[in-house]
C-alpha cells in the first residue's frame, strides 16, 4: 500500500513495497551497485531509497509517479527478463514524460519468430502502421530513431508470413568522406560495411546462420543503388537506407523499380547529406512531390524519438537549435 507525505510545497515522498519477495529478482532490478536506481534518479530527477523490498521515492509529483510505475513495471519484467541499462533507457523513452498525447497509444506490433517488436512512442508506432498498410513508406529523421531497425523488422515479418519472396537491401554508394575505391572487393562488397545496421537487425531477428543461408539463396539480396537500374522487383520487401544521399534522378529511378506484390521503405536523415553542394538530395526533393499520393506514407521523426543513449538525443537537439539559429541569421 502506498503512503504519501508532503515534503514541501513542491516535492512529495511515496512509500511502497514490492511483491513477491524474491532476492534474485530484486538484484536484477537494482543492478550492480544499484546502478539501475541511479539511472532512474538521474533521468527523472527523483531520489530512490530502499531497504530490501520497502521503497521510499521522493521528487516532483509528476515524475515521482512515473518513477514508481517504472520500478513496479521493471520488477514485473524481472520474472522473465534480465534488466539492463539499455532496457531501462527504452522504458524511460516509452514513459512519454510530459507528453500527454502519447499516453493512450494503441500499439501496433511486428511479429517475428524470435519475438514481438513494437514501437516506442507515437511516431514509431505510426511508422510501423504505415509500413504495414502502404506500398511505399518514407521514414525521415535523425539517427537513433529506429527507422532502419523497424523497417528490417517489418521485412522479416513479411518474409516469414510468405507475403514476399525476398528482402532487398539498397544503399547509395556515396562516399561520406571515405573513399570506396580503397576498400577491397567489388562494388557490392565495398557497400556491405555501410549496410551494417541492416545486417545487425537481420542477425538479431533471424540468426547469423539463417541470414547467411538466405543471402546465399538470394532470398536476402544486397543491391547497391547503381545496380537497380533497369530492374523490376516483384514480390519483394525493399529497404533503401541513407536515402538522403540519392540525387533526384537516382530517387526517381529507385521508386520506379517497384513491381507487383512489393513494398518499399525509404529511410534517411536530411540533416546529414553527403552529396556535393551542387546536387539536391533526392529525399528532400521527393517530400514535396509525393505528399498527395494516398498509397505513399511519410513518417517524420524528431529528437524526442531517439532511442539510443540520452546523449544522442541532446546532441540532435543541439544541432537543431544551431541550424535554426543559423537560418534565422541569414
Amino acid at each position: 500500500m502506498n503512503t504519501l507525505t508532503i515534503a514541501d510545497s513542491k516535492e512529495s515522498t511515496i512509500e511502497f513495497t514490492l511483491e513477491p519477495v524474491d532476492n534474485e529478482r530484486l538484484m536484477n532490478l537494482s543492478g550492480q551497485f544499484d546502478q539501475h536506481f541511479r539511472q532512474l534518479e538521474t533521468r527523472l530527477d527523483v531520489t530512490i531509497n530502499n531497504r530490501g523490498y520497502d521503497f521510499k521515492v521522493s521528487g516532483l509529483p509528476a515524475k515521482l509517479q512515473v518513477a514508481i510505475n517504472l520500478i513496479k513495471e521493471l520488477y514485473e519484467t524481472t520474472k522473465t527478463d534480465t534488466i539492463t541499462p539499455e532496457a531501462i533507457h527504452l522504458y524511460l523513452q516509452e514513459s512519454s514524460l510530459g507528453n500527454e498525447d502519447e499516453k493512450d497509444i494503441v500499439y501496433t506490433t511486428i511479429r517475428t519468430k524470435r519475438g514481438i517488436i513494437r514501437g516506442r512512442g507515437a511516431n514509431q508506432n505510426n511508422y510501423i502502421r504505415n509500413m504495414q498498410k502502404h506500398d511505399l513508406t518514407f521514414g525521415i529523421g535523425p539517427a537513433g530513431t529506429g527507422k532502419t531497425y523497424l523497417a528490417v523488422a517489418c521485412a522479416v515479418e513479411a518474409l516469414e508470413r510468405d507475403e514476399v519472396r525476398r528482402i532487398v537491401l539498397v544503399r547509395p554508394a556515396v562516399e561520406a568522406g571515405e573513399k570506396l575505391g580503397f576498400l577491397p572487393g567489388d562494388l557490392s562488397q565495398k557497400v556491405d560495411p555501410y549496410l551494417r545496421p541492416m545486417y545487425d537487425a537481420l542477425y538479431e531477428m533471424l540468426g547469423f546462420e539463417k541470414v547467411a543461408r538466405l543471402i546465399e539463396k538470394n532470398v536476402i539480396e544486397v543491391a547497391p543503388l547503381a545496380y537497380m537500374r533497369g530492374r523490376t522487383l516483384n514480390d519483394s520487401f525493399i529497404i533503401m537506407d541513407e536515402a538522403q544521399n540519392t540525387t533526384k534522378e537516382q530517387m526517381k529511378m529507385f521508386l520506379t523499380r517497384l513491381g507487383f506484390g512489393s513494398t518499399a521503405v525509404v529511410t534517411g536523415d536530411i540533416t546529414q547529406i553527403d552529396l556535393p553542394n551542387h546536387q539536391q538530395s533526392g529525399l528532400k526533393h521527393v517530400i514535396d512531390i509525393l505528399q498527395e499520393i494516398k498509397e505513399v506514407s511519410f513518417s517524420f521523426f524528431l529528437a524526442k524519438d531517439v532511442v539510443r543513449h540520452t546523449l544522442v538525443k541532446s546532441i540532435v537537439k543541439a544541432y537543431d537549435r544551431y541550424e535554426e539559429l543559423h537560418e534565422n541569421n541569414k
